[in-house]
């Protein structure tokens, strides 16, 4: 039989479900501004936002998966290696090139040539990737929500 959950174990719990919803939250306000920016044509920006979308969609998976906050990381490989999240190979071969965007388009060097290489189409690309991805890590790694 196990020992009953002390009230410090409770309120560990109740902080950490807080931090998951804050990050599940949060990733969705990141991507539906990544939405807004796409309308806008602000392409670059599409790209950041969706990746600090999956961001915090793993930092949500990791502080439930150990009941702890999350390390500071923007490394989304990173933070799928330590949850030990098998991804398929799609959305895995996706992560490894929109990790790649996290420093450049935080800071570009040459922002004439970015806003190149960010066209509509790779924007597009992104952003729906990012929404299949984000709605995938939801329904597979993380608990179902309880009913009050």
């Amino acid at each position: 039989m196990d020992a009953p959950i002390t009230q410090d174990q409770q309120a560990l719990g109740r902080s950490v479900k807080k931090a998951t919803n804050n990050w599940l939250l949060s990733a969705a306000y990141d991507l539906k501004t990544a939405e807004t920016l796409y309308k806008d044509r602000r392409y670059i920006y599409v790209v950041f936002m969706c990746h600090l979308a999956l961001e915090k969609t793993f930092k949500a998976i990791l502080a439930e998966m150990f009941q702890k906050l999350p390390p500071y990381t923007h490394n989304l490989n990173r933070l799928i290696e330590l949850g030990n999240i098998k991804l398929p190979e799609g959305y895995q071969a996706f992560v490894n090139r929109i990790n790649l965007q996290s420093v450049p388009t935080r800071y570009p060097e040459d922002f004439g040539k970015l806003s190149k290489e960010f066209s509509q189409e790779v924007a597009e690309n992104v952003l729906q990737q990012t929404k299949g991805i984000t709605k995938w890590l939801k329904q597979n790694s993380l608990p179902p929500k309880s009913e009050k």
